[in-house]
Parts: C-alpha cells; structure tokens; sequence
C-alpha cells in the first residue's frame, strides 16, 4: 500500500527522503543508536545528563502530590503566564499580558509547528538562516510553505546583510529567527537583528524568533528582536524552560506577542496538544522566578563545561568555532584529513569513542561545500562524560 499525504513533504522538507524516495531515519536517530550500540560518548544530541535546579524540581513532585494532574487551562496556567510575563519585563524590558499575549505550548517546537500552521499559506515563503534548527525544515514544509535560507558561514556564522536583504521579498511570510543558534553557537549581532526588523516592516513580514537558549550565553548579551523600535508589533517570541533549567523531558513552552497574532495560534493549538504538563507548569514558573543569580550561575557552568570541550577539540587536531551561547560547538574536521563531517562522524565512535552530528544534517543541500567537514558537538554533560569524550579525541592526534 503506498500511503501519500503532507507527511511526505515534511520528510523531504527534512532532508529525509532520498534520491530514490525512501524516507530514512534522522542522523540524530542514527547517531544515537551508534553510541549505544559502540558505549561511545553520546555528544550528537542537545539534551543534558544531569537534573536542574532542585527548587524547580521540588515543586514539580509538589504538584502532583497536592493533585496537580489533570488538564490545566488551554492557554496554560495563569501562574505560569503570569511568570513569563515577570520574567520579560525583569530581563528585557517587555510586559505581554498574560491575559491574550502568552501561550503555553508543549515545548518550544510544538509553539513553531502551531505558528506556521496558523499564518503560512501555501506558497509562502519562510526565511531562516542556514546551518538551521532540523524541525524548522519538516515544519515549514508541511505548512505548504517554501523554506528560504540566508547562510551562516564560519568562522563568526553571521550572515551577509545583502544576503538577507535579497532573500525576503514581498512573498516572505516569515521572518524565522533562531538566537542564540542551534547548530552553530553564535549570537546574531545587533546590526542582523536590525536589518531582520527593518526588512519585516518593509515586506509586511510577520517576525518569529526562536529563543530557548536565550540564558546560555557567555559573555555576549542576547537581545530579543521583539525589545528593537517597531518590532514588537510583528513579532511572536518563542522559547522554553527546557534548557535553561535542564528539563528537556517536561516539554513545557512559550509563547508571546501582539494578541492577535497570539489568537490566531491558540486556534491551530488547541488541536495539536490541546494541553500538557500540568504539574511541571508551577514548577517552571518556579524556575522562571529564581533569582538573577541562579540564572548567572547555570550560564557560568556551561561555559566551563564549553571551555573545556574546546581545549579537548583543539587539542586532537581540529580547528573550533568558540560558541557565543546554547549547548553546541563547531569544529572542523579537514585538519585530521577528514573532508566528508557525515563519514567521520560514522567512523568516530571506533576512531575516538565519541558520537557527534555533521552540520551538514542542518541544511538544504546536504553537499554544501561551505559545511562538508563541519562536526558539531555537545557539551551540556556531566565534567567527567566531557573529560572522557576529550581522552577519546585526544587519540585522533595518532
């Protein structure tokens, strides 16, 4: 039986279907099952192994022990809207109304997928930067949309402002914005986020801004396109506790921006989820009202842990790409002779005893050649996972 439908333009707006129109697994899915199949350092995926703050945890046990457990209100509990919006005005300036402007979603993928659904009609186009986040793709594509790309290209992955300028047009629907950014690290700096602004008005472009990794960053300040002059009004901001708090597993996200704009995706939303975590949702408004210190001190920890990844890579040989932010660094390959990043990722769990995912898995054109040897790797684990993947690497140098 040959099943055809929008599931399978997801699979080829995801990279997955290939030249013969077989639909294959992710390479995070491939990756993954290598690690556990070799006992290598699982560094492919952004996922951390270790739990988060224990007053965040504390009261998601709480919630379900006073009975916490049944279906919280559609747009999420008022407490937890109310915590996002406290948290905006203390880090950025910006107050949504918790009443209309804020969303709950489960988790920060669930609030694009209902975006696109919500505002991208067939045909339109969507921009995104290119090394790009592996949902947007699949996301974009069963919205009917057609998937645009400006490249980040190494060594700072920051866009051509001309690039991005020749890239939206009137048909841009979308403005997807991903920083701090997964796959590459980097922070989009002011000047990108004012063109990105500028560009939006000029072309009646709706901006959505991918924020999750908004408090990892080191020593670079991240800026919310939705805080510059004029944006606010076109702009829907997206983010999660997910990894400031080391609870990926709980799925809970946000969203917020002009109320209609809000309303239009709570229509698609209510039928993807409807809802979801009714206890984890007052302990991440626990999270979200921690003191500034405790987000200060889970950004510090990650940095050392970044740090000394770094060394580890730079150690066996690669060249490495120092990340502004989130849980990922670029290095490349092409030092240690290596020119295809997919073949030596395949090849690194008997080489090193480590498993990590070839930025090409990223992009459009799985050839690029501004991608080929580029690996990247995680480095939200435990010090003692790192220092046995940098032990495993450092036999590269043989």
């Amino acid at each position: 039986m040959v099943v055809d439908g929008p599931w399978r333009r997801t699979a080829e707006g995801a990279g997955l279907v290939d030249e013969d129109g077989h639909v294959s697994s992710t390479i995070f899915a491939e990756m993954s099952a290598l690690a556990l199949q070799t006992g290598a350092v699982n560094l492919g995926q952004g996922f951390p192994d270790e739990d988060g703050p224990e007053a965040v945890l504390a009261e998601a046990v709480a919630a379900i022990e006073r009975g916490e457990n049944q279906y919280p209100p559609g747009p999420g509990t008022l407490d937890l809207r109310t915590a996002i919006s406290e948290h905006q005005r203390r880090f950025y300036g910006l107050q949504p109304d918790p009443q209309g402007e804020l969303l709950v979603t489960a988790g920060a993928t669930e609030a694009l997928a209902a975006t696109l659904l919500a505002l991208v009609e067939h045909g339109d186009e969507v921009v995104t930067f290119e090394p790009f986040y592996d949902a947007y793709g699949g996301l974009i594509a069963l919205a009917g949309g057609r998937h645009r790309t400006v490249k980040l290209r190494a060594p700072d992955f920051q866009p051509d402002p001309d690039e991005l300028r020749a890239a939206v047009t009137d048909r841009t629907r979308v403005i997807l914005v991903n920083t701090p950014h997964n796959p590459t690290g980097t922070v989009l700096d002011r000047a990108t986020l004012d063109l990105v602004a500028e560009l939006a008005e000029r072309h009646d472009a709706i901006i959505v801004t991918d924020e999750v990794y908004e408090h990892l960053t080191f020593d670079v300040q991240h800026v919310p396109i939705a805080t510059l002059p004029g944006a606010a009004e076109r702009t829907l901001t997206i983010s999660s506790g997910g990894k400031t708090f080391s609870t990926t597993g709980w799925k809970i996200g946000w969203l917020s921006g002009p109320r209609e704009l809000v309303s239009a995706v709570s229509t698609v939303k209510q039928y993807l989820s409807y809802v979801n975590g009714a206890p984890f949702q007052p302990a991440m408004a626990t999270g979200l009202r921690l003191p500034d210190a405790s987000f200060t001190a889970i950004a510090d920890g990650l940095r050392g842990k970044r740090d000394l990844l770094s060394a580890g890579l730079s150690a066996a040989g690669f060249d490495t790409f120092r990340p502004d932010g989130t849980y990922f660094i670029v290095a490349d390959a092409a030092p240690l002779g290596f020119d295809d990043a997919a073949a030596f990722c395949r090849a690194l769990p008997a080489l090193a005893g480590v498993v990590a995912v070839p930025l090409s898995a990223f992009c459009l054109d799985r050839h690029d050649p501004d991608y080929a040897s580029l690996v990247r790797f995680a480095f939200c684990k435990r010090v003692e996972v790192l220092e046995r993947a940098v032990d495993g690497l450092a036999r590269l140098r043989s």
